[in-house]
């Protein structure tokens, strides 16, 4: 393959392999891809379960790129990915939030089935990170089949506020009964401090910008920095667009922190996991 040839070219590869190619900057998409990125010793993987549009009432519901239209969805709606990420690095096999939790078409879990087209399986995910607890990225917790938690050797790292704040109710974006389950569960670690580390070469913060618990993470590995804004940071199009969004539980501090994240990003060569972009999942900002 070609590197620099058109978006097209690039979404009609099945598999990329970025080893060897440090110069690629930035990574683009069509829903159903199999991609796997390669920096360094760090591997990121984005585990796409297809675009959605939600209004409102915090309902997801599928869009089929160059075939629905957004006029035809209710007014208010947003066009976005639902794209959680696997980071393998020297020490562990990561999963960054979880996705919807769906079933596809064959009756198949939709996460399973996105890391076994990339040679995993539950049992291989080491720690399950999670940014905040909308149904939109912690559904993919519990295994539809089962009703226990998806990854059952995985230690599961949750902000204690994010959890208790969600299971007061009274907000459509919390599935609070799935929430309940986590309460008891062995292998979850529910972090209390604003800021802290989550093992080797992880470390996150508490934001209060999309959510009110809502906090991003970093990884490390060698010289490679991968960085999950999850909600704050959610789109590539977001961090050059000066904008509060009505949605954030503070909307003008997520705009302040994209502003100072992509300074910081593009001085320290981070690479930027957007959950929910439908065309770019992984960017690296030029100084």
């Amino acid at each position: 393959m070609k590197w620099g040839g058109s978006t097209e070219e690039i979404c009609s590869t099945e598999h990329l392999d970025l080893m060897g190619h440090p110069s690629i900057f930035s990574l683009l998409i069509n829903p159903g891809s199999i991609i796997t990125a390669i920096f360094g010793l760090m591997k990121i993987i984005p585990l796409s379960e297809g675009a959605f549009t939600v209004d409102a009432t915090k309902k997801f519901v599928p869009f089929h790129v160059g075939q629905d239209a957004m006029t035809d969805r209710s007014r208010g709606s947003l066009l976005v990915e639902i794209q959680p990420f696997v980071v393998i690095t020297d020490n562990d096999i990561i999963l960054l939030d979880t996705g919807l939790g769906q079933k596809n078409e064959q009756g198949q879990f939709q996460l399973f089935k996105n890391l076994s087209e990339h040679g995993l399986n539950a049992d291989d995910i080491t720690k399950v990170i999670m940014s905040h607890l909308h149904k939109d990225h912690v559904s993919g917790l519990i295994n539809p089949y089962t009703g226990q938690l998806s990854f059952e050797n995985a230690t599961h790292y949750i902000q204690k506020q994010e959890l208790e704040y969600a299971l007061q109710g009274g907000s459509v974006s919390y599935h609070t009964e799935m929430l309940e389950l986590l309460k008891s569960a062995d292998n979850v670690v529910l972090s209390e401090a604003e800021q802290g580390t989550l093992g080797e070469g992880i470390r996150y913060e508490i934001t209060g910008a999309h959510s009110k618990f809502h906090r991003v993470i970093w990884i490390e590995d060698g010289d490679e920095i991968a960085f999950f804004g999850g909600d704050d940071a959610p789109q590539l199009s977001q961090m050059r667009t000066r904008f509060a969004a009505k949605y954030d539980f503070d909307g003008k501090k997520a705009m302040q922190l994209r502003e100072k994240w992509l300074k910081e990003g593009a001085e320290g060569g981070w690479k930027f996991l957007f959950y929910h972009d439908i065309k770019t999942p992984i960017h690296q900002f030029n100084e």
